[in-house]
C-alpha cells in the first residue's frame, strides 16, 4: 500500500506524462523514435536503413513507441493513441518480409505493438503478427544447449551459440502464444530457456553477466562475454534490470517458484548496490570515473521491484516497493524532462559503458518509466 503523499506524488507524475504526451504524440505520429537528435525524436520508420542504425525497421527498440501509445489509450480512453501504436504496428509487417535483419528481439517488437493490441482490442490480424513472431522466436531455440539465440553474425564473430541476459524479457512472448494457442512446445521453449539462464547467467551474488557463449553443437558452456557493461565478470545494470524483471514476469506466467526466488535473489543484489544518491551508475563495478549513468536501468528495475511486492508477503512488499519509489522519486526530480525542449522524458540514459555516445534520451528509458508509475497507480496494464 502507498502512502498518502506518494499517492499524490504519482497522480503529479501522471499529470506531468499526460501533458508530455498529449503533444509529442501529436509531432511524433508518424515516426517510430529511438532518441533525439537536438532535442526532436528521430525516425526508424524506414526500410531503407539510412539512419545512425544500420537496421532501421528491424531495429530491436521499435515496439516501445507504440507501447507507450497503448499505455497513453489504457489510461486515458483517448482513440488517437490507440491509432498512433497502430501506426506502428502496421509497418513493422516490412521486418517480417524482410526476415534476415530479425533475431531474439522479436518479443520486444511486437508484444508492445500487435500483442497490445490484440489484448486490447482482440484485434484478430494482431492475433496473427504476434504469433508470427512467437514462432520466429521459437526458431531461434537450440534444444542442445537450451537456449535461445541471440543475434545474428556481428562482423567476424560466431554468435551461433550466443544467449543474453536480455531475452529474459522476450520470452513473454513465448508465454502469451502458449495462452492463446493451448500449444505447449511455447511454454517449453520459454521454460527451458530460463532454466539455463538462472544456472549459467546468474551469480551466486544476484548478479548477471549479460553474455554466455554456449557449443551450439553439443550444448555445453564455452565461456562468458563482457558484453555492454564494463569487462566481463562485471555488472552492467540494466542486465541486472532485465534478469530481474524477466525472472519476475516468467513466475507470473508459470506460477514456477524458483523464478520468483532468482528474481528476488537480483533484486536483493539491485537494490543493495543503490547508490545514496539513487542515480544508477551503467555498471555497478564500473571506476569511479567516467561516472556514467543509465537512468533506464533505474526505470526497468522498478518495473520489476514494483512486480515483486505484488507477489511477496507484506512483511517483504515494502523492502522492493520502497527501492522502487526511490528510484523512480530521483528519475523524476532530476532525470525527466518534462519541458517542451525534448521529445523525450528520460535523460542520461547509456546504451553500452564502451559506447562512443553516454547520457542521451532512449524510447525505452521513457517506456519502462511510464510503465512503473501506472503499475503505482494500480491501473496498468501488463504489456508482458
Amino acid at each position: 500500500m502507498l502512502q498518502e503523499k506518494d499517492i499524490k506524488w504519482v497522480e503529479s507524475v501522471i499529470e506531468k506524462i499526460n501533458r508530455k504526451l498529449n503533444w509529442v504524440s501529436e509531432k511524433s505520429k508518424d515516426k517510430i523514435p529511438y532518441t533525439t537528435m537536438n532535442g526532436i525524436h528521430d525516425n526508424y520508420n524506414n526500410s531503407e536503413r539510412e539512419f545512425r542504425r544500420t537496421d532501421g525497421l528491424n531495429w530491436w527498440t521499435n515496439g516501445f513507441w507504440g507501447g507507450m501509445m497503448w499505455l497513453m489509450y489504457h489510461e486515458t480512453k483517448e482513440e488517437k493513441y490507440a491509432e498512433i501504436a497502430k501506426f506502428s504496428e502496421k509497418k513493422l509487417d516490412w521486418c517480417f518480409d524482410d526476415y534476415l535483419g530479425l533475431h531474439h528481439d522479436v518479443g520486444f517488437m511486437w508484444l508492445l505493438t500487435a500483442v497490445a493490441d490484440y489484448r486490447i482490442t482482440q484485434n484478430p490480424e494482431s492475433k496473427k503478427r504476434g504469433l508470427h513472431a512467437a514462432n520466429l522466436l521459437a526458431g531461434r531455440f537450440n534444444p542442445v544447449g537450451k537456449f535461445i539465440r541471440a543475434w545474428n553474425s556481428i562482423g567476424s564473430d560466431d554468435t551461433t551459440g550466443w544467449a543474453i541476459i536480455d531475452c529474459m524479457m522476450n520470452i513473454p512472448l513465448l508465454y502469451w502464444a502458449f495462452e492463446v494457442t493451448g500449444d505447449p512446445r511455447f511454454q517449453h521453449i520459454a521454460t527451458q530457456h530460463a532454466n539455463t539462464v538462472m544456472e549459467y547467467f546468474i551469480r551466486p551474488d544476484g548478479s548477471s553477466e549479460h553474455i554466455v557463449e554456449f557449443d551450439p553443437l553439443q550444448g555445453g558452456f564455452v565461456k562468458t562475454h563482457g558484453g555492454q557493461g564494463y569487462e566481463n565478470g562485471s555488472s552492467w545494470t540494466r542486465g541486472q534490470s532485465w534478469a530481474l524483471y524477466g525472472f519476475i514476469l516468467s513466475y507470473i506466467h508459470t506460477g514456477h517458484i524458483e523464478y520468483l526466488n532468482t528474481a528476488k535473489r537480483v533484486a536483493h543484489y539491485f537494490i543493495s548496490n543503490i547508490p545514496e544518491s539513487g542515480i544508477i551508475p551503467v555498471d555497478f563495478r564500473q571506476p569511479k570515473e567516467p561516472a556514467w549513468e543509465d537512468s533506464t536501468a533505474a526505470a526497468i528495475a522498478s518495473c520489476g521491484l514494483i512486480e515483486i511486492a505484488k507477489q511477496v508477503n507484506t512483511m517483504e512488499k515494502d523492502l522492493y516497493l520502497s527501492a522502487a519509489l526511490k528510484l523512480l522519486r530521483v528519475l523524476d526530480d532530476r532525470r525527466c524532462n518534462w519541458s517542451k525542449d525534448c521529445d523525450c522524458i528520460l535523460e542520461n540514459c547509456t546504451e553500452a559503458y564502451h559506447s562512443k555516445e553516454h547520457h542521451i534520451n532512449i524510447i525505452y528509458g521513457d517506456y519502462f518509466f511510464m510503465e512503473a508509475i501506472f503499475k503505482l497507480k494500480e491501473n496498468n496494464i501488463l504489456l508482458w
